[in-house]
């Protein structure tokens, strides 16, 4: 793995830019096990200085809360199953991920949803595996992280049975139109915003959507090691995303709010912290 230490200094940010959290990082990525301890001095580096792990599948959400023990107050975990993974959740995994969301260090549960653009899983299967989390996150009293691609209509219709139930969520990496914003705006959902808004090729309608959600609910995410913002002046040679990367994608957002990126970072944080339970840090 290249490591990428020389290509993200050239990201200027004030210096002082509110802490940033990115909410959503597959540190376990085997893309980042080669340099993952340098990973994260850079995210501190750049302001990044607090990341959500996510959990996808039993392996990786039992990776997120190790990685979460090892930097405690820095890294959390989210514990859930990806719909790529839906059938994979079967009585003894759900049994553990029941074990899994109520350790400390999680904060969520997910990433869990419904993706047809891939259909790697059943639709059925897709649909019972989300129903089984949205329960869980219910009963643990934790908020959602939520994934949503090609399934509109019957992620909304999911989500709206457990609404009353739920504490909270996050549209991850959302990419979607206008009617679907309003939609998981009126549910009382976060808006999760990553490097697809920097590709003028599949993200520039996402621009004029800025400017329609309420301070605090659009929240920041890398997504990486995906999603690398396509817009970056100097791209890695390795092509992958890290948290380091995360004021270039507070900076676009901020310019399409048509606010300073201080104001827009502190009320992504902000709102970080509220959904999540998040603490400050020194």
């Amino acid at each position: 793995m290249t490591n990428d230490s020389t290509n993200t200094g050239h990201l200027a940010r004030p210096d002082d830019l509110p802490q940033m959290i990115d909410i959503g990082i597959n540190l376990a990525h085997d893309s980042y096990s080669a340099d993952r301890a340098a990973v994260i001095a850079r995210a501190a580096a750049a302001g990044v200085r607090q990341m959500i792990v996510t959990g996808s599948s039993g392996a990786s959400t039992r990776a997120a809360i190790e990685m979460a023990r090892l930097h405690p107050g820095r890294l959390f975990a989210t514990a859930g199953v990806h719909p790529h993974h839906a059938t994979e959740l079967d009585a003894d995994l759900l049994r553990e991920l029941s074990q899994l969301a109520r350790e400390p260090e999680v904060v969520a549960v997910g990433e869990c949803g419904l993706d047809y653009f891939r259909n790697y899983s059943p639709h059925a299967a897709q649909q019972k595996a989300f129903h089984s989390q949205l329960e869980l996150a219910a009963s643990v009293r934790k908020p959602v992280f939520l994934h949503q691609r090609a399934a509109h209509e019957d992620f909304l219709a999911i989500l709206r049975e457990h609404r009353a139930s739920l504490v909270g969520g996050v549209a991850h990496c959302f990419t979607g139109n206008q009617t679907e914003l309003a939609c998981y705006l009126d549910l009382g959902l976060d808006i999760g915003m990553t490097g697809w808004i920097c590709d003028e090729r599949r993200g520039a309608h996402l621009l004029p959507l800025m400017r329609t959600v309420p301070t605090g609910r659009l929240l920041l995410e890398t997504d990486g090691p995906y999603l690398l913002p396509r817009d970056l002046p100097v791209k890695p040679p390795s092509r992958r995303n890290e948290p380091a990367y995360l004021p270039h994608i507070a900076a676009v957002i901020a310019r399409a709010r048509g606010e300073a990126v201080e104001t827009f970072a502190a009320g992504a944080t902000s709102g970080t912290r509220r959904l999540f339970g998040l603490r400050t840090i020194d």
